[in-house]
């Protein structure tokens, strides 16, 4: 179990709440975080975003608006969603939901720092993938 720790709790109920956009996960330690779509697209943990190593972070914009489709459980330990943009190869954690939702406020300020060094706006969209496309043809 990659990053799996005993003290980690569990999450009792998810809930997926497509109007407001957000995951509600309710751990086994009696915390209830309310994590936006957005939150998690941006930070999704997939190499597509994250990069194969450090500062090689895809800075992901547009996402605002996005939805979460589906959520499959991976084993028990894990969900991977599948967004309406079409990323789908994220899977988060019960760590890393319990990082996004208990570190929501330092993400949220870490994603606009970055996007003010890159002099891009939240709300622009994507630009194309050039060469080759990850599956994204549909």
């Amino acid at each position: 179990m990659a990053g799996l720790t005993p003290e980690t709790p569990s999450p009792e109920a998810i809930t997926l709440h497509n109007k407001s956009r957000v995951l509600e996960v309710g751990f086994s330690d009696g915390k209830t975080f309310r994590i936006p779509f957005e939150l998690m697209r941006v930070y999704s943990p997939s190499a597509e975003v994250q990069g194969h190593g450090p500062g090689q972070e895809v800075l992901q914009t547009g996402k605002r608006e996005v939805a979460v489709l589906a959520l499959e459980p991976v084993g028990n330990y894990a969900v991977q969603p599948t967004f309406s943009d079409g990323h789908e190869s994220g899977i988060f954690s019960w760590d890393y939901l319990y990082f996004l939702g208990s570190k929501e406020a330092e993400l949220w300020a870490d994603y606009n720092a970055r996007l003010q060094a890159a002099g891009v706006d939240r709300d622009a969209p994507m630009p194309e993938k050039s060469g080759h496309a990850c599956g994204s043809h549909h």
